[in-house]
């Protein structure tokens, strides 16, 4: 047998290098999945456990430790339980003789005879014992929600406190469910109607038209989308509903000039564009040389010419140039897009959400200055915490009366939005489990005119 070729082998040599490199999961199982010769079926298995295992993974570890009586142990092996484990706990359809058989032989491939006893040891303990390692989701005490959802108790306790605990339970069951593919169809090449009919003729999965998005599709029964020909022929980006919105509320005009202000990789610059017929001008700034090419990129791929990247951080930004409307879609802690991103539940702390606010103000600060009076500001953030949102909106209101929510962005919004999101003044806040979609919140504010 050649373990090498076997998708678990492959996840968990995935798992390794995401521990000892501290690699971004998604980026790296990219990369993993290219250099592989499995086919589709077993790339998809991959994908699953990799990112199953992490999203799970202080549960996993949880139970390991009591396993082993808090043994340590070689990092392979860890990651070979833990992979074992979520198979266990989390995938119905793999039989259970069938998850010790591999772990065993993985165990005898990549150590020794006696690691392979140690796992199959483990492994069949913990199938005597299942049910001591059952977790309350109804919980009250905090160590049991955390263990219950896969989330560090710090997470636990903001969304509670923001939200209360019903929703907070809500939230953390939608961010351990797979992610909805979703792309963004090129207004600029077709409509919506004419790419999903296309689409039905020439592809075999299914695609509908997105509940959240104008300009939105879902795709079912896929793989990576970007490795299909509409993607480098520029029929369509790849974008999260959520994320489609915000040049949606922002309703920009054919002709306008635009500052997009953290824009890398692209994906809100150019759905500008094309809401703009790319007509007029975008300027899209990114701290990192290395995405503005990806700002080029993608703008090139999509037959978008408007947009005009360049790097310089935003908070540095001198030219006297005014904007009929600028976008800061801020640097934050990025936990709305945890089901995308497992890693990020484990990667970032309480402490990183203050340290990120002080930067958003100074951004807010920097691009405040850049609006036209009558123009527009756009504030949004792929997160739900308050402190980087509805906070931020407050305390940048407080400090700048020239400034005031925008009237038509309840008009603007989705009526199904409407409905289920959290909705303030001129902002929306949206959870990952209304629409099974990324966390994001939106806020909309224009600059009085001068005769205001």
């Amino acid at each position: 047998m050649h373990i090498s070729k076997t998708a678990r082998a492959w996840a968990l040599d995935t798992l390794q290098k995401w521990q000892q490199e501290s690699a971004f999961s998604n980026l790296l199982l990219h990369q993993q999945l290219q250099k592989s010769s499995l086919d589709s079926r077993d790339k998809r298995l991959v994908t699953e456990l990799v990112y199953g295992t992490i999203q799970r993974l202080n549960t996993l570890d949880y139970i390991i430790d009591q396993l082993v009586n808090k043994k340590t142990l070689d990092g392979w092996v860890r990651q070979l339980l833990q992979l074992s484990l979520y198979q266990f706990l989390y995938l119905d359809k793999i039989p259970e003789r069938a998850v010790v058989h591999e772990a065993v032989e993985l165990a005898k491939w990549r150590g020794n005879i006696g690691i392979s006893k140690f796992v199959n040891g483990v492994l069949r303990s913990f199938l005597r014992k299942q049910k001591e390692f059952i977790f309350s989701k109804d919980a009250t005490q905090l160590k049991q929600r955390s263990l219950a959802y896969s989330f560090p108790e710090w997470i636990v306790t903001s969304l509670s406190d923001a939200y209360g605990k019903n929703t907070a339970n809500l939230v953390m069951e939608a961010c351990n469910l797979p992610p909805k593919v979703s792309i963004r169809v090129n207004t600029l090449r077709a409509d919506r109607e004419t790419f999903l009919a296309d689409w039905r003729t020439s592809e075999s999965s299914a695609a509908n038209a997105s509940k959240l998005s104008e300009d939105g599709v879902i795709l079912s029964g896929i793989g990576n989308a970007a490795n299909l020909a509409g993607f480098g022929e520029g029929a369509y980006t790849i974008q999260d509903e959520s994320s489609m919105l915000v040049a949606s509320l922002f309703d920009p005009k054919p002709g306008m000039h635009i500052l997009d202000a953290c824009a890398a990789p692209g994906g809100k610059t150019t759905h500008l564009a094309e809401k703009m017929k790319n007509q007029g001008e975008i300027t899209a700034l990114d701290i990192h040389k290395h995405k503005v090419k990806l700002i080029d990129s993608n703008a090139k791929r999509l037959g978008i010419s408007i947009i005009s990247a360049r790097a310089l951080d935003a908070r540095k930004l001198e030219d006297q140039v005014q904007y009929d409307g600028v976008l800061l879609d801020a640097p934050c802690s990025g936990l709305g897009v945890i089901p995308r991103k497992p890693d990020i539940k484990w990667r970032k702390s309480a402490e990183e959400v203050g340290q990120l606010m002080f930067i958003q103000q100074q951004l807010l600060e920097s691009v405040a200055a850049k609006v036209k009076p009558g123009g527009i500001l756009m504030y949004s953030t792929c997160t739900w915490t308050q402190e980087e949102n509805q906070q931020q909106m407050a305390h940048f209101l407080a400090n700048h009366p020239e400034y005031v929510p925008d009237e038509e962005f309840l008009t603007l919004l989705p009526e199904n939005v409407k409905q289920t999101a959290i909705i303030g003044d001129a902002w929306v806040q949206i959870l990952p489990h209304h629409f099974q979609s990324d966390g994001f919140f939106i806020a909309k504010l224009r600059r009085k005119s001068i005769s205001a």
